[in-house]
């Protein structure tokens, strides 16, 4: 009979947890949260103190019945999800659903427990000491969870009525969205200040020249405005003798960073890997739950990856101490372990993200991994290693060089340049950086060998113009690093607040930068004018803060939640009053409709804001606006750029907007129907092939859609062969003809039979050749979950589902 049952959120961490514990135990996958808020409706007695309705989600409860037989018979039962809020959370369904609820059964004993890292020292340990579930750790969860859909269920209807639906929003998000577009809003309005260097190119008795900046005059700092004071002091400065004043050298010092916490880990891989922060948690999550590594079998192969603790355990400091001095010598390594101080709210109970072992090199497990495991990894693995390891140390050169100008003026110049003196932990790894800084100038600087007194020889002066710039648009990165020095939200977050704001619709990204779109402008504004307090950056971080004391037991959670929704249902009823409409609003322009004569306004419509003639409904004329509605008011509209004329009529082009962008039309619709692509969306040429039209014996070429690229045939239009995109699995239903991709008229990816209309087989899921061992159904279909991908049956009687290995991705 089996002793105890052993449950984990998925399959990959449950085979890593199995290799450990023996046959003693049974190991199952909860494959996530079992219970959740429904969808439905607000699930939370707002009346009844926040009291929230737990549903078990759909397709869960045949999983939970296989639990709950597994159950039956056991001694113990071990919840083993992972170590953060979500995990208890997990876990305390768990508990309450596995509980019999009669004196009938004999209940097992249920224990919690919780490891960093899935190694067999760590399960060993945390088996050792099993603990109850700790349910002020769920409150916060529950907190969390019941905010989030107070705020997103309560405002996101009135943003389908006033604005369209489909819109939402979120505590978190939104103040996301808000850093966003106030940081476009500052670049728009910024007003560029000029200002000049000057540099002069000086020759020492050897090379290099010293290239050297003038920064002050007559003791004094000094700043260049303008051209005509630039030219002055070049002016000042002809045939001026150049005299080193002072040569200062001091060494300097360069500490490691300490190891990765989740949003560090974010940032790295964003600024060096290019992974979106999405793709860095999954990775992540992959290393942690166990990989096959060989003769091994399945090993975790890095600590718990959502922590913001910078804790490393004693015995994984001894080991990496241990591995430098092997592999880098006892001078990379300092006498005593490095410690990091980790944030004021830091749990540290967890560690930092770090190899579960030192000794496993990347290299040596590269042939296990794929790519961009191995690069996330390898990033961990040093990054660690460096954290352990001594200072780099410098060299640090000053000069400064004066000179007498004709105008009567002593003028210093400086030159600061670096020379690498010991690498220490450079020798593994050096961070990042989001922007340029003074160090890097100086590394890359050579000086020549100089002394005070010496006269040095006039080769170039050059005076340049430059202006300041904008602050940059959000990357990935550092939005991240923004919102959590902000203290808005947490890390384990960021991954879901990032797509939410590009799935709505609220911001595009360009060269890897956040751009907000109109729609995420006009949905800040709107929020903003009635929500200004709730998605305010620093209530977001105080409503944190809170969550952090309900974790720790110091505040009771329906009183945090109490004392958000008095200021909450306020800003709600004067919302619902008095927020702007957006789709009735009309905004006067100087435009005067050409079919009519009467003015043209601006109004909202599916796709965003245009211009349209106010004679409507008997005058339907309209025109694309080509500014972002909250900054029209900058905008002339007397004129709409460059005239395009239509070629077929001779009459004016318009910009519009469709379900795929803007393009231009003739003003004569309907009467003339020409449109034309706009010229920065130029149609790729055909690509030809060496394959031949099965059909009519032409070339086949690579084609390029709207929807991407396909094959068909050359002759077109005169033969319309299209080749198919089969997938490798013959029909299930006629086992004639192939399954094959197709697309339908929104865009969406659906898989059909070669042989239709013949065979009318049609699945949204891609279909899996395999028969389901369950119902005996003649194919399974792909899925993806919160876990992962599943192959599941398609039949909706049968709940057979079992998770997919995961295919390698490109980065």
């Amino acid at each position: 009979m089996t002793k105890s049952l052993v449950i984990v959120e998925s399959p990959a961490k449950a085979k890593t947890i199995g290799k450990y514990l023996g046959k003693q135990y049974v190991v199952k996958a909860s494959l996530g949260h079992i219970k959740d808020l429904p969808k439905k409706d607000l699930a939370v007695a707002v009346d009844r103190d926040f009291e929230p309705k737990y549903e078990v989600i759909e397709g869960k409860k045949k999983l939970i019945s296989e639990l709950k037989q597994a159950a039956k018979g056991v001694d113990s039962i071990y919840l083993a999800a992972d170590p953060d809020r979500e995990g208890e959370a997990i876990c305390y369904h768990l508990q309450e659903e596995l509980t019999p609820r009669t004196g009938k059964d004999k209940a097992p004993q249920i224990f919690r427990v919780m490891f960093n890292e899935i190694t067999a020292n760590a399960v060993r340990k945390a088996f050792e000491k099993p603990a109850a579930v700790n349910v002020n750790l769920v409150e916060a969860q529950q907190a969390r969870r019941i905010l989030d859909r107070l705020v997103g269920y309560k405002i996101s209807p009135l943003l389908w009525d006033k604005v369209r639906r489909g819109l939402s929003a979120g505590r978190v998000q939104t103040v996301a969205l808000r850093l966003i577009v106030d940081r476009e809003r500052e670049i728009r309005a910024f007003v560029p200040r000029e200002y000049w260097t000057i540099d002069v190119g000086l020759a020492a008795k050897k090379p290099p020249v010293l290239t050297a900046r003038l920064n002050k005059r007559n003791g004094e700092n000094l700043e260049i405005g303008d051209g005509t004071t630039s030219q002055a002091i070049v002016e000042a400065l002809d045939e001026a003798s150049y005299f080193v004043d002072s040569v200062t050298t001091r060494e300097k010092k360069r500490n490691p960073v300490p190891p990765f916490i989740t949003s560090t880990l974010q940032q790295e891989a964003a600024r060096k890997l290019r992974f979106s922060v999405k793709r860095t948690m999954a990775l992540a999550q992959r290393l942690y739950e166990g990989i096959e590594i060989g003769k091994e079998g399945s090993v975790g192969l890095i600590t718990y990856m959502r922590t913001d603790s910078t804790r490393v355990s004693q015995d994984a400091l001894n080991e990496v101490r241990e591995m430098i001095t092997g592999r880098y010598g006892e001078a990379f390594r300092p006498e005593t372990p490095n410690i990091y101080k980790s944030k004021k709210e830091a749990q540290d109970a967890h560690e930092a993200i770090r190899p579960t072992s030192a000794m496993r090199a990347p290299e040596e497990i590269a042939s296990f991994l794929q790519e961009d495991e191995l690069k996330l990894y390898r990033l961990i693995w040093m990054r660690f290693v460096a954290s352990q390891m001594m200072p780099a140390v410098f060299d640090q050169t000053t000069i400064d060089v004066t000179a007498k100008g004709k105008d009567g003026n002593a003028y210093t110049f400086r030159a600061t340049g670096s020379v690498p003196k010991f690498k220490g932990f450079l020798e593994v790894y050096e961070e990042g950086k989001d922007q340029k800084d003074d160090e890097d100038e100086e590394l890359r600087h050579r000086l020549p060998r100089v002394e005070a007194g010496e006269e040095l020889k006039f080769k170039s002066i050059l005076p340049e113009q430059h202006f300041t710039e904008p602050p940059p648009r959000f990357n990935e990165a550092t939005l991240v690093k923004e919102l959590e020095s902000d203290g808005v939200g947490r890390p384990s977050t960021y991954a879901s607040i990032l797509s939410t704001i590009q799935e709505r619709e609220y911001v595009k990204k360009e060269g890897g930068k956040f751009i907000p779109t109109e729609l995420g402008m006009v949905v800040t504004d709107l929020l903003l004018e009635s929500f200004s307090d709730l998605f305010d950056v620093s209530y977001t971080a105080r409503m944190e803060e809170e969550l952090d004391e309900i974790e720790e037991g110091k505040m009771e959670w329906r009183a945090a939640l109490a004392e958000f929704y008095d200021r909450f249902q306020k800003d709600l009823e004067h919302a619902e009053r008095h927020m702007t409409d957006i789709k009735r609003m009309e905004r006067p322009t100087d435009l005067v409709c050409d079919k009519c004569g009467k003015p043209m306004v601006i109004k909202w419509g599916r796709h965003g804001s245009f211009i349209a003639c106010t004679g409507y409904p008997e005058c339907t004329n309209t025109r694309e606006l080509t500014v972002d509605l909250p900054d029209v008011d900058k905008a002339s509209l007397t004129e709409q750029g460059e005239e395009e004329y239509c070629e077929n009529c001779g009459r004016p082009m318009v910009l519009k907007k469709g379900r795929f962008g803007q393009f231009y039309a003739c003003s004569g619709y309907p009467d003339c129907k020409t449109t034309k692509q706009i010229g920065g969306s130029q149609k790729k040429p055909d690509e030809p092939l060496d394959e031949t039209c099965p059909q009519c014996g032409s070339k086949l070429v690579r084609k390029y859609g709207r929807f991407g690229e396909f094959v068909a045939c050359g002759n077109y239009p005169t033969c319309k062969y299209v080749k198919q995109k089969t997938i490798g699995v013959r029909c299930p239903n006629c086992s004639e003809g192939e399954v094959v991709e197709r697309r339908s008229k929104r865009g969406k990816t659906f898989y059909g039979c070669s042989r239709y209309p013949d065979c009318d087989f049609v699945a949204w899921g891609k279909p899996i050749a395999e028969k389901c061992p369950e119902c005996g159904s003649s194919y399974l279909i792909e899925k993806y979950l919160k876990a992962g991908a599943v192959a599941q049956c398609p039949n909706s009687e049968c709940k057979y589902k079992r998770a997919l290995e995961p295919v390698p991705a490109s980065a």
